[in-house]
């Protein structure tokens, strides 16, 4: 009778992920590209703009570096769905699937692959924005920005795990993907303090998890945020249990042909 949990499978799956990712420099240099531009340029363009919500000492810059890392996690960490469905097409998913390896140690393992790439981004990304301008608080606030880094790419590597778990067709993963991924950042205040949002839009803005996400690493990169920490990061920790939870369940129910 195969053990629900495998540390030797966990590694093994973690470990490939780990190579491919290496193995793709573009892929590295392209997570970052978009990131990059949105703070090269939202972030010199608005130099001046000064958001209402924020201390005086706090500039654009500074503010929307932490909403685009939160764009950077949540992009890399659903991309572990593209992943689980190329490894179907070309029959890697099949070889596991009936390996006498229970399903809950391929999700931990995908997951686990899954987070520390998204991970290695937002570190990526960090150092350039550190290069650029971004001031961060203290060594405390970064042990707190860690926690809900950690927190927003398991929710969203285990989302793209959900969805992927559902799809066949990667050209339909990417639609869904897109249609998901738009909304839940630009209603997170990545980008724009939500109180200059209609009141509706904000209404939808604080049942996006992102935003909760947004808010806990503005807090621990630049001491700045809408709520207290301990609401933000219960908040996101309801939704990244949620998610591992659907995600393990959806992809239990997989079948491969």
């Amino acid at each position: 009778m195969k053990n629900i949990i495998n540390i030797q499978a966990i590694y093994v799956l973690w470990l490939r992920e780990m190579k491919r990712y290496l193995r793709a420099k573009s892929r590295i240099v392209g997570s970052l590209g978009m990131p990059f531009f949105f703070l090269l340029f939202l972030g010199t363009g608005f130099k001046n703009f000064r958001p209402g919500t924020v201390p005086p000492d706090v500039d654009y810059l500074n503010f929307v570096a932490p909403g685009i890392l939160a764009i950077v996690l949540q992009m890399g960490s659903m991309m572990t769905g593209i992943a689980i469905l190329w490894d179907r097409q070309f029959g890697f998913l099949k070889e596991i699937m009936v390996a006498p390896v229970s399903r809950i140690s391929i999700v931990l393992g995908r997951t686990a692959g899954g987070m520390t790439t998204a991970l290695f981004q937002g570190f990526l990304f960090i150092g350039v924005a550190f290069f650029v301008g971004l001031r961060i608080e203290s060594i405390t606030g970064v042990i707190v920005a860690l926690c809900f880094m950690v927190l927003i790419a398991c929710s969203f590597v285990n989302l793209g795990l959900a969805i992927s778990s559902l799809m066949r067709d990667m050209q339909g993963f990417s639609l869904v993907m897109n249609f998901i991924m738009v909304p839940i950042f630009l209603l997170s205040g990545a980008l724009f303090p939500v109180e200059q949002f209609p009141v509706w839009v904000r209404v939808l803005s604080y049942i996006d998890p992102l935003f909760y996400g947004v808010d806990g690493l503005r807090y621990g990169l630049i001491g700045v945020s809408k709520f207290p920490l301990w609401l933000d990061f219960s908040m996101l920790l309801l939704f990244c249990a949620f998610m591992v939870g659907l995600g393990a369940y959806l992809f239990s129910k997989v079948d491969v042909d």
